[in-house]
């Protein structure tokens, strides 16, 4: 799945010569908690919902509020924004994009296009979205992880074993002791009795 297909399109964003107070308003307006900073087309920054806040005075300041006032009047989004961005491609797997918000420990990255003109932004909410469809969660049907050794032929096994089934999804991952556990999902015929099948052909059912 594409980054592409998941992102939101057409972000709100920003000019770097946005006063801090207009940006906090978009952000609250729209429910947003990051923003994109834009300049001659281009994307040059990203600012975040906390990076504005921290931006405000203390509560215990002396300042007055004619002088708060005309600070934050002062005070633009390119002072708070962050760079240079991480940023994701249209064209790139979700699994990549997601990868690097982990790394970076960001909640979202920009989405450009082949151009590098801002197009979208993909959050973890996007991600989780594509994670739930991948894993067919929406849909009826039974859940089984099955631990197998990690060796080509495994998971055709669990295949042939599952039939007349259907299989609507597969996620793996390596585990201990040279075995692999995978996680699938299955409807139609015969889903119910797919665990005994499972078992029947030697495959460990680790839950069901």
């Amino acid at each position: 799945m594409r980054v592409g297909d998941w992102m939101t399109p057409n972000p709100v964003s920003v000019s770097p010569e946005t006063p801090v107070l207009d940006a906090l308003k978009l952000l609250g307006d729209h429910g947003f908690r990051r923003l994109p900073v834009v300049e001659a087309g281009k994307l040059i920054g990203i600012t975040t919902s906390k990076d504005l806040k921290d931006a405000m005075p203390s509560k215990a300041t002396t300042l007055s509020v004619w002088e708060l006032n005309y600070l934050l009047s002062k005070l633009t989004v390119a002072e708070m924004m962050a760079r240079p961005v991480i940023t994701a491609s249209e064209h790139e797997d979700m699994e990549d994009a997601a990868l690097r918000m982990q790394e970076h420990r960001v909640g979202g990255l920009p989405v450009l296009n082949d151009a590098g003109r801002l197009t979208g932004m993909v959050t973890v909410s996007d991600v989780l979205r594509a994670f739930t469809e991948i894993l067919g969660l929406r849909e009826d049907g039974v859940r089984l992880t099955l631990s197998m050794p990690d060796v080509p032929g495994s998971l055709s096994r669990a295949v042939q074993a599952l039939a007349p089934s259907n299989i609507i999804s597969v996620a793996t991952a390596g585990e201990a002791g040279g075995q692999r556990r995978f996680v699938i999902r299955v409807v139609g015929e015969g889903q119910r009795g797919a665990a005994e099948r499972v078992r029947e052909a030697g495959i460990e059912v680790v839950d069901e």
